[in-house]
């Protein structure tokens, strides 16, 4: 099977190249460095070992923040390279990088573009998070002898499925790991299923992760426009979720009279629709200004990116988005919120962050409304009771804390592998 698909991406370049222009017309590329995806690279390599992390989207890459600073710690002479596949990632690690770590987007899985990064970049050392695994790469890892750790691992159940029936060409795959550690014992025990060797569950670095930043400046500037009014944040909302959130300010007036809503769109540029979605008069759009709401604004839509950080260190409770939204829901990483010490709320449809949902719920660090009486019900107590507000406020952030031993395990099972490349 790998022979095959070798042969089928080994002839694919002008199907690829055609895919990467129409990406590029569709914004899904940034027209500058579409060439990174064809492992060209435009950025001078810099001298000495480079620690090479790929992480496919936002969340891995977010994920990925933390090791990157914990490995440039313990290796005070390297750089770290980090890759992405899209254009969303490659602007959090624009804003987020520290010193001596690079982005640049991976490859696609074409034998020639391949073989071009890794001879430009020559990594010593490759981390892999979660489980985007490209044959023709990981192949060539595994050749040139770079020592590779898949971490963050994880087999969905009808990942397992398609693995077991393909097992061969999985433990294939799998071999140029020398380790994995994954976010589950469950998917620890379907990797050992599946022949891989030196397997260990530490769970999912995610919890972990670094607080959103924000800018000193502007929450300043946001307090002091805010003033003493009640406030809330909704965010990352989906379709549905800001008229939830407007039906549930209104309701909230009858016992905060000057309360103010902050709604945070998961998808800023739907900005013009929500303002005529809405039809609220007493609502104001943040916008590239960084307009302030006014005392007789009621509804304050923050339809910038990157910002999310500024409002949750700002509001004292956190509804988190895509949990209430028309299509079905999902749900969004509530650690965000607890981290900058928000009271934390969500919807009943969680399903696609369920595991986390789940603990933090469990250890009371967040409450599950089923609708919107109850979403309204701990709204009006957590604004009523400062008591009730600082215990909630507290568990969240408490259970984040808690989270960070995970990144010291990670680094205790990789350590010793990179201590080894250092050498060299």
């Amino acid at each position: 099977m790998l022979f095959i698909y070798n042969i089928i991406t080994r002839f694919s370049a002008p199907v690829l190249i055609l895919l990467l222009k129409k990406r590029v017309k569709m914004g899904k590329e940034d027209p500058e460095r579409v060439i990174e995806k064809r492992g060209i690279s435009a950025i001078a390599r810099p001298d000495g070992h480079i620690i090479w992390i790929h992480a496919a989207s936002v969340g891995e890459a977010q994920s990925a923040l933390i090791l990157i600073d914990r490995l440039l710690e313990a290796y005070p002479g390297i750089h770290v390279l980090i890759t992405t596949g899209t254009v969303t990632s490659a602007d959090l690690m624009a804003r987020r990088l520290p010193l001596r770590a690079i982005h640049q987007f991976c490859p696609l899985d074409h034998p020639k573009w391949i073989k071009s990064f890794i001879a430009y970049w020559k990594p010593s050392a490759a981390l892999w998070l979660e489980s985007e695994l490209w044959p023709n790469m990981l192949g060539l890892i595994k050749k040139k002898k770079i020592p590779a750790i898949l971490i963050n691992a994880r087999l969905s159940d009808s990942s397992f499925r398609r693995w077991q029936f393909f097992k061969g060409t999985a433990k294939t795959i799998l071999s140029a790991f020398k380790i994995i550690l994954t976010q589950t014992q469950k998917d620890q025990r379907r990797f050992e299923k599946l022949d891989a060797k030196t397997v260990h569950h530490v769970g999912n670095i995610k919890h972990c992760a670094l607080a959103l930043p924000y800018d000193e400046n502007d929450y300043n500037a946001l307090i002091q426009a805010i003033g003493d009014r009640p406030f809330w944040v909704y965010a990352s909302t989906h379709d549905g979720e800001e008229k939830l959130a407007t039906r549930v300010h209104h309701t909230l007036k009858q016992h905060f009279t000057h309360i103010l809503t902050i709604i945070v769109p998961r998808h800023p540029e739907r900005r013009d629709a929500l303002k005529k979605q809405l039809g609220c008069e007493r609502l104001i759009l943040r916008g590239a200004d960084k307009a302030m709401p006014s005392v007789k604004d009621e509804i304050y839509v923050a339809d910038t990116l990157g910002e999310l950080g500024l409002f949750y260190k700002a509001a004292p409770i956190a509804m988190i988005g895509r949990s209430f939204s028309d299509d079905g829901g999902g749900g969004h990483n509530p650690l965000e919120a607890a981290q900058l010490h928000c009271a934390v709320l969500t919807g009943p449809n969680v399903q696609y962050q369920q595991e986390i949902f789940d603990d933090m719920i469990e250890a009371h660090a967040v409450r599950r409304v089923q609708d919107e009486q109850e979403l309204v019900q701990a709204l009006t107590t957590l604004l009523g009771d400062e008591t009730v507000l600082k215990k909630a406020q507290e568990n969240a952030f408490e259970y984040t804390q808690r989270q960070l031993s995970m990144i010291d395990d990670v680094m205790g099972h990789i350590t010793p592998l990179l201590n080894k490349v250092m050498k060299k």
